[in-house]
């Protein structure tokens, strides 16, 4: 498949705060755009914009290159992959399902074998760079499968992201989407005991931060979130319940594999005391807010 994204037809499954801004990109590419979502109203401020609205994964499917999907959980691709009314029963023309989602490798590698037994090419590309990266299509894009199924997905890729790489085979790109928010999910956490700390003995927090962004402590987390744990500022970004889910798949993937990582219970732990205390659809900064209880403090 040519590099040039002119006259593509993609199926994009999928419409939730990351998938509607990707979907925005490849129409800006060019792309004709066939969308879904269960929930009506976002499909149809999509076609609002210029998407064909879809009246079903198969509707999206039908005569495109590629189908995306972007979804919540393993469960939910599963459903629109492998579901009686799904991809891999009604394959898109190019015969090339991309996922995008975050979810279990192992269910990723499932449903590449099914699929490539019937000649249906399947890339997982899970993606990092958060809302920021999807609206600008500066995300960083992950992808495991063949490097056939790879270079057909490429032109979609470009359309997105910024950094695309090929890394490995099947699975593969979930793996290092698991390795990048279990990095995430420490860092933050990291980050919630400075500010702890800091705040506890008498330390202005914006100067805390304003320091430790000038040294090696300073990282993309900081920068972003470090001025809404301040002020307090719950609003979603990417939500805790989603991070949770990402952290519940890196235990099981180091369940299965006997690989100890004693950093990564412990923030799953806060990250379930978060959830508990009605924060699941709060941006990740609200973790914060597990040490204002701790502490007995408040995040101002």
């Amino acid at each position: 498949m040519p590099h040039s994204t002119a006259l593509r037809t993609v199926g994009f499954i999928g419409l939730g705060t990351m998938g509607r801004e990707m979907a925005l990109n490849l129409m800006k590419a060019g792309m004709a755009v066939r969308v879904f979502d269960v929930r009506r109203e976002a499909v149809d401020e999509l076609a609002a914009l210029g998407a064909h609205a879809a009246q079903s994964v198969a509707d999206a499917a039908r005569g495109a290159d590629a189908a995306i999907t972007m979804l919540p959980n393993t469960p939910d691709v599963e459903a629109v992959v492998l579901g009686e009314e799904g991809l891999f029963a009604h394959p898109p023309a190019g015969r090339l399902i991309i996922d995008m989602s975050t979810i279990a490798p192992a269910a990723e590698r499932r449903m590449h074998a099914q699929c490539a037994a019937r000649g249906i090419e399947y890339v997982d590309a899970p993606v990092s760079g958060g809302p920021i990266g999807a609206k600008n299509a500066t995300l960083t894009i992950m992808a495991g499968g063949t490097g056939q199924a790879y270079e057909m997905a490429l032109p979609f890729f470009k359309a997105m992201g910024t950094t695309v790489t090929h890394v490995g085979a099947s699975g593969a790109g979930q793996t290092v989407k698991l390795c990048n928010q279990l990095i995430c999910g420490i860092n933050i956490q990291a980050i919630c005991e400075a500010f702890a700390l800091g705040r506890a003995s008498g330390v202005n927090l914006r100067q805390l931060r304003e320091v430790l962004m000038g040294g090696s402590a300073a990282s993309w987390m900081m920068d972003k979130l470090g001025p809404a744990m301040i002020d307090g500022d719950a609003s979603a970004g990417f939500r805790i319940d989603l991070m949770l889910k990402d952290l519940r798949l890196v235990q099981e993937q180091s369940h299965t594999l006997n690989v100890p990582l004693p950093a990564a219970s412990l923030v799953t732990n806060q990250y379930l005391d978060a959830v508990a205390h009605g924060e699941g659809r709060n941006g990740n900064q609200a973790l914060f807010r597990v040490y204002d209880r701790m502490t007995a403090q408040t995040s101002r």
